[in-house]
């Protein structure tokens, strides 16, 4: 038996799809454990190229669960969506299941959330209603997955609760919503999605017991948590390691391993402090037009993401945090071309060193402390062997190691399933 969880180390956008779509060939099954559709995570393999943004990566290896677990939001239109995208493509979704208490994103949350993005306090969101949706589970007037098994109750719930979505649509100037328009919605969710949707807990406790090989798939990166990140620039949930437990509802003991995964530079989508943002030349180098499926643009909104140099000073932080057991580094043959690479091994705060991640507005202020390294110049995109690795290339990962107190295990030199480094 083998539990493991893997989350991002830095803003998200790491390369936990390719990871995630690796690993799960020796899983039985793969679980979401936060988020909604707000980010994708990039797929490419024998099926395709695919961006997920609700169906957990593992759904592409024959035989192997899906679950959108308890900690989700998840809007039941956009899951269809995407399930039918993927099975057109050929594969099989039948094992796709979902919490009975994962939250139902409505479509009047999308509603709060454009509104909210238009009245003076953006951060950025993706305006899919997820901050709303989280809002609503901790007002108690959510709706959960298992109000689509009892349909009178769910009519009900959404009696209750209604008015006050419309009194607060209202008083911003939004469109209202009635309880048919809702409960028609609902009904059609429940006529094709009741037979995914399953009690929780012992869904992946009894798989934990019968020694099955379980991987979390965490969305985001460590400082888009709404309690550890760049707040207020970050995600309405917890997208850290310890949360896969707590939503899942299993001991921490459990978990055997925890996988950071970092892309070899920093990226960033949205607003918040980016100590090591590179200015527009240098950043349009890594960033490409967007015609290929591993240019820095996001897989979920289309927008070109903020580049950065390496920040090691922050993947420190996120290994604090996890407790990581091991790195896994994509896009390092995106550092192909360079002459020399500036990697951030820590930061300075009005003039003195500081040894702990900074608040926001402070993060503002630092200035990264660079070690220079030369780049090595050779294609990587080959290579699948550690030893070969370009001496230079290997000195960048040896660093990664001292300065961030975990080994680099896996080594992403492309963005096919197979272009990968086992190290």
């Amino acid at each position: 038996m083998s539990v493991t969880v893997l989350v991002g180390a830095q803003f998200g956008d790491e390369g936990k799809g390719k990871i995630v779509d690796y690993l799960s060939e020796k899983m039985d099954m793969v679980v979401r454990f936060q988020g909604g559709d707000n980010a994708g995570h990039t797929v490419v393999n024998r099926k395709g190229a695919f961006k997920l943004h609700l169906v957990p990566c593992g759904i592409f290896k024959d035989g192997c669960k899906a679950l959108a677990n308890t900690g989700m939001v998840v809007n039941p239109d956009e899951l269809l969506k995407e399930l039918n995208e993927i099975k057109s493509a050929g594969v099989d979704v039948s094992n796709m299941y979902i919490s009975a208490r994962a939250i139902i994103l409505m479509p009047y949350h999308i509603e709060l959330d454009g509104i909210g993005e238009k009245s003076g306090i953006s951060i950025g969101t993706t305006k899919r209603g997820i901050g709303y949706a989280y809002a609503d589970r901790m007002r108690r007037t959510a709706l959960r997955f298992e109000d689509l098994l009892d349909l009178d109750y769910c009519l009900e719930r959404i009696k209750k609760v209604l008015p006050r979505i419309n009194a607060e649509l209202g008083a911003l100037g939004g469109k209202t919503f009635t309880v048919e328009e809702i409960y028609c919605k609902c009904k059609e969710w429940s006529e094709k999605m009741s037979k995914m949707i399953v009690e929780p807990v012992s869904f992946v406790n009894n798989a934990i017991n019968r020694g099955e090989n379980i991987l979390f798939e965490g969305q985001l990166g460590v400082m888009k948590d709404i309690d550890l990140g760049i707040y207020p620039y970050v995600t309405s949930s917890n997208p850290v390691a310890a949360y896969a437990a707590v939503s899942g509802g299993f001991p921490i003991s459990k978990i055997n391993e925890i996988v950071g995964v970092m892309k070899a530079f920093t990226s960033a989508v949205g607003d918040g402090p980016f100590p090591t943002e590179m200015g527009y030349e240098d950043a349009a180098a890594f960033r490409g037009t967007g015609e290929h499926i591993d240019d820095e643009f996001g897989a979920r909104t289309g927008r070109s993401r903020r580049i950065g140099w390496p920040d090691l000073a922050l993947v420190k932080y996120a290994a604090i945090v996890n407790g990581f057991t091991s790195i896994a580094i994509c896009k390092i043959d995106k550092l192909d071309s360079l002459d020399e690479i500036k990697v951030c091994v820590g930061y300075k705060l009005n003039g003195k060193e500081i040894d702990y991640m900074p608040i926001s507005r402070d993060l503002e202020k630092v200035e990264p402390v660079y070690q220079i390294i030369k780049g090595w110049k050779q294609d990587t995109t080959k290579i699948r062997d550690y030893d070969k690795l370009p001496k230079q290339a290997k000195e960048y990962i040896e660093l990664i190691e001292k300065v961030v107190g975990v080994k680099v295990k896996y080594i992403g030199v492309g963005p096919g399933h197979d272009e990968i480094i086992v190290k």
